[in-house]
């Protein structure tokens, strides 16, 4: 693995899947394909989208919940910024905040980055593993959090420690079953000592 390229949730219907990312504006960002593997309480693991200020993350917000999404933090002013969580169909935890207090602009349902965030046991750990395995670190603070330099994908991919994530998203960090979710890159498959699975990425055709 020395590529992060792509996202793809499992889910129980696609089809309705797929119509509420398109809703909430990041079907380009995610593939979705079908799974029935059991899987309930915290999945590990966030979609984290920033907005450029507080009426776009309304936007956005209000966009998921038109789709059918639910609210887990409903969107608030804060010490860092503005922001709040929601929960898709499908079981998804997204999180949509933006660093300013203050609109400049109309607001829009867009957003300036995405990120999955993986919440995992060991933060430096886990950094080392994937950065042994040729992803680049981009941002590190300590164990606290972790960034990689994502090239090859319109999603950014961060570690975060799984209780602090799931604090963070207003849920218990309990689970049983399946993450529900596949990570696409590099040329072999694998998994994560946290059980985040990894896809080998599509041989392309030389130009």
């Amino acid at each position: 693995m020395n590529s992060f390229e792509s996202v793809t949730l499992e889910v129980s219907d696609p089809t309705a899947a797929e119509a509420f990312y398109a809703a909430f504006g990041i079907a380009d960002r995610v593939n979705v394909r079908a799974s029935d593997e059991p899987s309930a309480g915290f999945r590990g693991f966030a979609l984290s989208l920033v907005a450029s200020q507080p009426g776009n993350v309304d936007a956005l917000i209000g966009a998921a919940l038109d789709a059918g999404a639910t609210t887990l933090k409903p969107a608030a002013k804060s010490f860092w910024g503005y922001g709040g969580v929601v929960q898709a169909p499908d079981g998804t935890i997204c999180k949509v905040a933006s660093s300013k207090k203050k609109d400049s602009a109309p607001a829009a349902p867009e957003f300036d980055q995405i990120a999955l965030l993986l919440g995992v046991a060991d933060v430096k750990a886990s950094k080392r593993l994937y950065a042994a395995r040729g992803l680049a670190v981009g941002k590190s603070f300590g164990g606290k959090y972790a960034e990689f330099d994502t090239p090859s994908s319109s999603v950014t991919l961060a570690l975060y420690p799984r209780h602090a994530l799931a604090k963070d998203l207003g849920v218990d960090q309990e689970s049983t079953g399946s993450h529900r979710l596949v990570l696409v890159g590099g040329g072999e498959p694998f998994t994560d000592p946290d059980g985040f699975t990894w896809e080998a990425a599509p041989a392309r055709n030389p130009a």
